[in-house]
């Protein structure tokens, strides 16, 4: 009982570290050490190095740098700009206009990059300018493309779903499985979200009457295909059993190559760009999954986890009482920390719990990302929102905060949705595997 409270008592040590600015790799080491000296002395620090070493030879973490490297490429490739033009051809005549389109180019997107952020970053840029020329709603606008970049942790590949499933144990390849149709689903809740609105309230989106003729917007097409493409052939590489995750993501870096030859993008500085993004987003994240690897040891020695689920047991909650706790936890959490911070700080105490309550891991890991990706847009450290407002350069951060409350909403009912009908997480992941 001392050696859970004394866990709890370090969780909640972590937290605070994260809350004053200090790095979220940086919270979990120093509290993984602290627990460490405190009850084991320092012999343990230096038996985790061979666990450690074998942790980091994983060959499945180098599918993290890959599908970084992937987005980067295509992001500097002019692809994404193509793409929004082609996809405004077929969704602008919608109630809502351009909205749709940006949620549309978000979803695309975030099937090829992996990354909310780099979704948000890259969609503002190329949208915002051509909402300039028009009259909408500018939180509204603001908010579609802060809550359309989330399906960037959503829909696979994501960065998220390997570290979830690196951290668990949990098939990849089943995580990108069943990030499939929630995807869909929440692309599909914010549409309706937009068009509720719009047919409520007309003013706030421009009623777009003309579009190009049929064969100009049949011949646009074509800027869909190197995505659509890429992702059909790394996920059907994956599933059709010809390559590992791993080899997956390579060959996708090899298509973002050629296509970023064809659009004649290919040079030495563009590359250097993309390899220096490259590693200092996955220096960052390799470093936080080390800590989060050595302070999952530590509570493993403690015996915190089968604490948690004697705790839980003594209790008397059922699954459906502790996921709904989860979503207030995770809901109050994401106010404050960033995802990342969230995700890998939580899975060492919550993880046995959910594994004792026989609920699904797989269903699990598409709950979390989806909490996840409500915390990228919710104040004050929603991390998508600062990204649009810094994209957009002017006025104030109020108005995104306006413009994403009906996407929360969304969000909340997907969540909704996922808890009423688990079918819609897992029934993809049981078909192919």
């Amino acid at each position: 009982m001392i050696d859970l409270i004394g866990a709890i008592f370090g969780f909640f040590i972590m937290l605070g570290l994260m809350f004053v600015g200090l790095h979220v790799g940086i919270a979990m080491l120093a509290t993984g050490v602290l627990g460490a000296m405190i009850y084991f002395g320092p012999p343990v620090l230096l038996s985790y190095g061979t666990s450690l070493w074998a942790v980091m030879n994983d060959f499945l973490l180098t599918t993290i740098p890959l599908f970084v490297l992937l987005g980067e490429i295509l992001l500097r490739a002019g692809i994404t700009r193509n793409m929004y033009e082609s996809l405004t051809d077929w969704l602008s005549r919608m109630p809502g206009g351009l909205l749709h389109t940006n949620i549309g180019a978000c979803a695309m997107f975030s099937a090829v990059s992996g990354s909310s952020v780099a979704t948000a970053a890259t969609i503002g840029t190329v949208a915002l300018d051509e909402f300039k020329r028009r009259v909408y709603n500018e939180p509204l606008v603001l908010g579609s493309i802060a809550a359309g970049a989330t399906l960037g942790i959503l829909i696979p590949p994501s960065v998220n779903l390997i570290i979830y499933g690196a951290l668990t144990n949990t098939s990849i390849g089943q995580l990108f499985a069943a990030g499939i149709l929630p995807g869909i689903l929440l692309t599909i809740v914010f549409m309706t979200i937009i068009v509720i609105a719009v047919l409520w309230k007309p003013s706030l989106a421009e009623q777009v009457t003309e579009v190009p003729p049929l064969n100009e917007r049949l011949f646009r097409l074509r800027y869909l295909v190197p995505p659509l493409g890429i992702f059909v052939i790394v996920m059907g590489a994956i599933y059709g059993g010809w390559a590992t995750p791993t080899e997956a993501a390579a060959l996708g870096v090899v298509l973002a190559f050629g296509l970023a030859a064809i659009n004649r993008k290919l040079s030495f500085p563009m590359l250097h760009e993309a390899f220096i993004a490259t590693i200092k987003t996955s220096a960052m994240l390799l470093f936080i999954i080390t800590a989060a690897f050595f302070l999952n040891f530590i509570v493993g020695l403690l015996g915190v986890p089968q604490a948690m689920s004697r705790t839980v047991t003594d209790l008397g909650l059922n699954a459906t009482q502790i996921i709904l706790i989860l979503v207030l936890f995770y809901l109050v959490m994401g106010c404050f920390l960033e995802t990342l911070s969230m995700m890998v700080g939580t899975i060492p105490i919550v993880m046995p719990v959910i594994l004792h309550l026989g609920i699904d891991p797989v269903w699990f890991g598409i709950f979390l990302v989806i909490m996840m990706e409500l915390a990228l847009i919710t104040p004050p450290v929603g991390m998508n929102l600062y990204v649009v407002q810094a994209v957009r350069g002017r006025g104030e951060l109020a108005d995104v905060y306006r413009g994403i409350l009906p996407f929360v909403a969304a969000m909340l009912l997907t969540v909704g949705f996922i808890i009423i009908w688990p079918e819609i997480v897992l029934v993809v992941p049981e078909a192919l595997f």
